[in-house]
């Protein structure tokens, strides 16, 4: 089993993709939808950014609260992604199911204004997730199928670092409001849903709907069935990449949980909090499509493992470092390595697994154990951080990660003379 190391067929090399002209030319839907992603990331991560700190110093959350409502804002997607990537293949308009998950997150922005108890706020986000789990899958098939085979990893660099710019502009955004408006926290929600609504209209206008071209086969024109989904994880290499990323997920703490972490060691102030996710996104920027197009030549198996690897160095650095200006940006710097390693290099790896008319539902697989393993692992952070403190919680993280780093490295090594 491989993470697809360098599977590069000689026409992607030399000829074109799909009649859109060379194979290293970025397909103008790429670009479209990183600027729906774009948008719609400023208005994400402006919610993100100001969340922890209003559950645990507005709300008064406990550690284990918090885990338990952070586990759901990420980890609802994953419950929803495979439906999400199997309609879209089954009715063949990856674009109709990318739009209403678009859609169903725009609508909840403005429902956190009046989210004013923790069953309330925790349906509105579960919601908002679930437009999120919606429209993952679809997007990133329509980013896959646009592209060749070996350049999938900068195709998927380019529209992550286009979504990245979104989630370096919404801390900035929620900054600033912060310091200016009245009360701050409704009125980052209220500018939230504006841009949210921009971004869908970008996507209804712009983003081009089913496929032209050559007429399909019979095949590609018959709907997919349930079956013929779950005959997918008879793939074995399919069956790989979704254990390693799920086993990976298991240790890998939130985001959330790492800029509380550093908050505390780093001893930054309230009113600098929301500028963290600014750090880890603006590495992701500089390093998205150079490490994408990096994993296209090199292999995605040891680009992929290398993020996590330094996922585990910041780890390390939370556990010993002593606190100096300096810890932030080693931490920030690290943390953004480790997304612009992964977060495009893994669905990047399924083009040469998944067949066409599965692509969806193939990336929704994966996503979704990832996305999963992920909130099991909020959940369990949040508690031991609450029985044991946030110092025991980390160590066993980084334990756990080294331990699954391993496997992984074995499960995802070539076989033979595989490529």
């Amino acid at each position: 089993m491989y993470l697809t190391d360098r599977s590069t067929p000689r026409d992607a090399d030399t000829g074109t993709a799909r009649g859109r002209g060379p194979a290293r030319r970025v397909a103008p839907v790429v670009l479209v939808l990183g600027t729906v992603s774009l948008i719609t990331d400023v208005s994400s991560e402006m919610v993100t950014a100001v969340l922890p700190l209003y559950l645990v110093t507005r709300l008064g959350f406990s550690p284990l609260g918090f885990g338990t409502l952070d586990g759901v804002y990420n980890g609802v997607s994953a419950l929803v992604q495979l439906t999400g990537g199997h309609l879209a293949d089954r009715v063949r308009n990856h674009k109709l199911m990318a739009g209403l998950g678009y859609g169903l997150s725009a609508l909840c922005k403005p429902l956190l204004l009046l989210a004013g108890s923790v069953g309330t706020l925790g349906t509105v986000l579960a919601l908002e997730r679930t437009g999120k789990g919606l429209r993952t899958a679809p997007r990133d098939a329509m980013i896959s199928l646009s592209t060749p085979s070996a350049n999938q990893g900068r195709a998927f660099g380019v529209h992550r670092a286009m979504d990245t710019t979104g989630a370096m502009l919404g801390p900035l955004a929620a900054f600033l409001i912060l310091r200016t408006a009245a009360d701050g926290y409704d009125a980052v929600f209220g500018v939230s849903a504006c841009v949210a609504v921009l971004g869908v209209l970008v996507l209804v206008l712009f983003v081009p709907g089913r496929r032209r071209g050559a007429p399909e086969a019979e095949e590609q024109r018959q709907p997919v069935r349930v079956r013929e989904a779950l005959a997918l994880l008879r793939l074995p290499r399919l069956r790989a990449l979704a254990g390693c990323a799920a086993l990976l997920g298991l240790t890998t703490v939130s985001d959330a949980f790492v800029y509380l972490l550093l908050q505390r060691r780093a001893g930054i102030g309230d009113e600098w909090f929301t500028l963290l996710p600014l750090g880890t996104a603006t590495v992701f920027l500089l390093l998205a499509v150079p490490v994408g197009a990096l994993a296209d030549r090199i292999g995605r198996r040891t680009v992929f493992l290398a993020g996590h690897a330094g996922l585990l160095t910041a780890y390390a650095l939370l556990l010993w470092t002593p606190s100096t200006p300096v810890l932030p940006l080693l931490v920030l710097a690290l943390h953004g390595t480790f997304y612009a390693a992964t977060d495009g290099v893994l669905p990047a790896a399924l083009a040469d697994v998944v067949p066409e008319r599965l692509r969806a539902t193939g990336l929704a697989v994966v996503g979704t154990s990832q996305a999963l393993a992920r909130f099991c692992c909020s959940l369990a952070f949040g508690a031991a951080w609450t029985v044991w403190g946030d110092g025991p919680a980390l160590a066993g993280s980084a334990v756990g990660l080294l331990c699954c780093a391993a496997v992984a490295g074995m499960v995802l090594r070539p076989a033979g003379g595989a490529r």
